[in-house]
C-alpha cells in the first residue's frame, strides 16, 4: 500500500502527507530531528510530533521512530514522551538500536554518532 492510497483512505491533511513524505526519506541507521522537518515545512517541531503521533504508515513506509529532538534526546513515540534523566529502554530506543543508532542511559544519542547519523538531505 502506498502513502498516496492511504492518504485518500484516511483523509490526511496536506501537512500530514508532507511530514510523512519527508520522514519516509530517513534511511535505516540514521535519524533526523523534529526541528529540521519543521524548518523545511515552515512549521513547529511540536506540529511535526503531532503529525507523527498519528502516523498510519508506521513503521514500514514512514519510520517515525527515526525522528528525535534537536538536542539529540530520543523524544517521544506513539504519543508517549520520554522523560529526561535515566530512562528505561523505550520501544523507540530498541527499534533504533536494532538499526545501529544508540543512545546513552539518559536517552541522548551517543556523541560518536551525532555527526554521522543525523540525516538532513531531504528532497
Amino acid at each position: 500500500m502506498t502513502i498516496s492510497s492511504i492518504t485518500k483512505k484516511n483523509n490526511l491533511s496536506k501537512f500530514q502527507f508532507q511530514v510523512y513524505q519527508l520522514c519516509s526519506q530517513i534511511p535505516l541507521g540514521h535519524v533526523s530531528t523534529y526541528k529540521k522537518i519543521a524548518q523545511i515545512l515552515h512549521s513547529s517541531p511540536r506540529a511535526i510530533g503531532q503529525a507523527l503521533r498519528n502516523n498510519p504508515f508506521s513503521p514500514a513506509a514512514v519510520p517515525c521512530h527515526r525522528v528525535i529532538e534537536s538536542n539529540f534526546f530520543i523524544g517521544g513515540y506513539r504519543g508517549e514522551s520520554a522523560k529526561k534523566g535515566p530512562i528505561k529502554a523505550t520501544i523507540k530506543q530498541k527499534k533504533l538500536a536494532k538499526e545501529g543508532v544508540l543512545f546513552n542511559c539518559k536517552g541522548y544519542l551517543q556523541k560518536g554518532l551525532r555527526k554521522d547519523r543525523i540525516f538532513t538531505n531531504f528532497i
